[in-house]
């Protein structure tokens, strides 16, 4: 079996991105440039209520500190 690859970290905008978060996206993140993979960033909106346009630029401006780059998503 010779498969790629892909991790998916899915936030939800609702908040700001928390330590555990964080911790997960770089573990995926790391894991899948380690193996030549694929890494995938999916911003769950099944909270409509409470997601905002606010919540949404402050993950990605966690990710841009933290350096990862996102192959889709």
């Amino acid at each position: 079996m010779n498969e790629s690859v892909r991790v998916r970290f899915a936030p939800s905008n609702t908040g700001h991105l928390h330590i555990g978060g964080a911790r997960t996206a770089l573990f995926n993140w790391f894991f899948a440039r380690h193996h030549g993979g694929t890494a995938i960033l999916r911003v769950e909106d099944t909270d409509r209520e409470r997601s905002t346009e606010e919540y949404y630029d402050a993950i990605l401006e966690a990710f841009d500190w933290l350096g990862l780059d996102w192959d889709e998503g």
